[in-house]
């Protein structure tokens, strides 16, 4: 009794586990996915300060700049909140440009990656799981996620490197309130460090998942063996 005590609890236990482990892997796959869209709708990619009486900061983001402009109105300067598209009448700077993609396509694939690991962890549930269909779901997440990842740190790394320590070709409009001449500062945002975590969170998951591979082909192997020596018992 004490024998099959211990082996229902070892079993139990790995169970519990692997379930732990897959619903971790779960729950990081839709936060990284979220944070993905934060990422890519963040208006604080390039944070400029100006030397001007109209606009003091620039907020630039992917698709869109935000400012606020002093205007006069009755005798009283007031500050209004100017939201402006980033569209063919900019000078898209290299970095933006594909910037902007590498962030789609990293977003795409976390996409992919929450519809195989959500179909993985539902098929889990069936008494008698299809272990190489879990496996490939697994490895097919493991390869979006190590790109999403590369995808992610290619663009807030160049985007960095290039606001900081390289020369931007990214220019205003003419019809913008201010010339990128009045330029006084760059600040840090944090856009860079936010890409940094979201690369290192879809590894972490990456690894997760790695693993749940690698235990079903090992369970996948143990198994014919069990059902022999069961056979061979009876």
């Amino acid at each position: 009794v004490d024998c099959y005590t211990a082996g229902t609890f070892f079993i139990f236990f790995s169970d519990m586990k692997h379930w732990t482990c897959k619903l971790i892997g779960l729950l990081c796959s839709y936060t990284a996915w979220a944070v993905g869209l934060s990422l890519a709708s963040s208006r604080s990619w390039r944070v400029w300060e100006f030397k001007s009486n109209a606009v003091q900061f620039v907020f630039i983001g992917l698709w869109e700049a935000y400012y606020y402009q002093k205007v006069n109105i009755s005798g009283s300067m007031i500050e209004l909140p100017i939201h402006s598209s980033i569209n063919a009448s900019w000078i898209i700077s290299p970095e933006f440009y594909y910037g902007q993609d590498l962030i789609l396509l990293a977003n795409f694939m976390k996409s992919v990656v929450l519809i195989f690991s959500t179909e993985a962890t539902m098929v889990s549930w069936i008494k008698d799981p299809y272990p190489d269909f879990l496996r490939s779901c697994y490895n097919i997440s493991v390869f979006f996620l190590v790109l999403s990842s590369a995808c992610t740190v290619g663009a807030v790394s160049w985007n960095y490197s290039v606001d900081f320590y390289g020369h931007t070709t990214l220019d205003f409009p003419d019809s913008f309130p201010i010339k990128k001449e009045a330029l006084t500062k760059k600040h840090f945002s944090h856009v860079f460090p936010l890409g940094i975590l979201t690369s290192s969170l879809s590894l972490f998951i990456a690894i997760m998942f790695l693993y749940e591979a690698c235990s079903l082909k090992q369970w996948n192997k143990v198994q014919p063996m069990a059902k022999t020596r069961n056979g061979s018992a009876g």
